[in-house]
């Protein structure tokens, strides 16, 4: 009898002294997380599968033994807090936020559920962390923000790619918060480059024809695309509007150039949403988010597409190539 007490009382101790941030390991509990992302699973999937990779590495399956609750907002950035706050009801262990708009929506929708950021701009900028080194809230992750400036390097390595323009359109997004100081370093490149930057809004799909009108008429020579989840999501579009239009174009990331676009320079996507999944297996172990630095890119990527830009009739100097981390062909 004296045995089983001892047992029972380490076993009541144990239990107490499981910390509040470890509801995922209590015995018996299969951990759920929330992905809260932009349009659907199918566009994701270059996000998705480096991320399911990442957590089968630490021991982590879908539905063996972690439940993953998906949720998209079909490219309506207004269904994303009702999706958020879904996901809260639901009491999931965390949530996985892989773009600015997707961030805020959740972090409107909780303080206490932590967040795992896969992208989007800087979170101290956006008030979602204290810092980098001690983020001091419920987010935590990785940020795509290489700073503003990014923006301007991409401005020059277009501008090395084509020496003779002198006038560039660039599109963006101002409904993302961010992205205006992206555009403000794009434009103290352009003149430090002494090229004409013309900026062109576009804040969903459906204003990607009158952008493209407009930047034919005002006889633009190239198109920066400026770093927003929208763009990613209809990449595919862009480029092919690109392309009918003989525009050369610098985007953002690698999916754009392989889906068609001329070339990109920016962060390893695939490097990063593998990388979250280490904030996740964490966070389930008891990290509390508060705690854990938030990480900037390492891996950086100058990609270009030969096809595309044999098709448009340009050649790529020789310099531009050896620079390039990958050509396709």
């Amino acid at each position: 009898m004296t045995t089983r007490r001892r047992f029972l009382g380490a076993l009541a101790a144990g239990v107490l002294a499981v910390p509040s941030g470890t509801r995922a390991q209590q015995v018996g509990k299969v951990p759920h997380i929330g992905w809260l992302g932009g349009p659907s699973r199918e566009s994701a999937q270059p996000f998705v599968q480096p991320f399911l990779q990442g957590l089968k590495e630490l021991g982590w399956v879908e539905g063996q033994n972690i439940v993953i609750e998906w949720r998209f907002g079909g490219g309506q950035a207004e269904r994303l807090p009702a999706l958020a706050a879904e996901l809260v009801r639901l009491n999931v262990d965390l949530i996985v936020v892989p773009s600015t708009p997707t961030a805020v929506a959740a972090r409107n929708a909780t303080k206490t559920i932590p967040l795992v950021s896969v992208g989007g701009h800087d979170p101290v900028a956006l008030g979602f962390a204290a810092s980098l080194a001690r983020p001091g809230g419920n987010l935590t992750g990785l940020t795509a923000s290489l700073g503003p400036e990014i923006e301007g390097k991409r401005l020059e390595l277009l501008k090395g790619t084509l020496p003779s323009i002198s006038r560039v359109a660039a599109l963006w997004n101002p409904a993302t918060p961010g992205n205006a100081s992206a555009l403000k370093e794009a434009e103290v490149a352009a003149r430090g480059l002494g090229v004409d930057l013309q900026p062109l809004e576009a804040r969903g799909v459906g204003d990607f024809d009158g952008a493209f009108a407009t930047i034919l008429a005002r006889r633009a020579g190239a198109l920066l695309v400026v770093a927003d989840v929208m763009f990613v999501t209809h990449r595919l579009r862009l480029a092919t509007l690109a392309a009918k239009n003989r525009l050369p174009a610098m985007y953002p990331q690698k999916e754009f150039t392989r889906d068609g676009g001329l070339m990109s320079y920016g962060a390893n996507n695939t490097d990063n949403f593998r990388r979250a999944a280490i904030y996740v297996d964490r966070i389930l172990k008891g990290a509390k988010p508060a705690d854990l630095p938030i990480e900037r890119p390492t891996k950086f990527e100058l990609v270009i597409n030969a096809k595309t830009a044999k098709a448009l009739g340009i050649t790529i100097p020789p310099e531009m190539l050896r620079r390039a981390d990958e050509v396709i062909q």
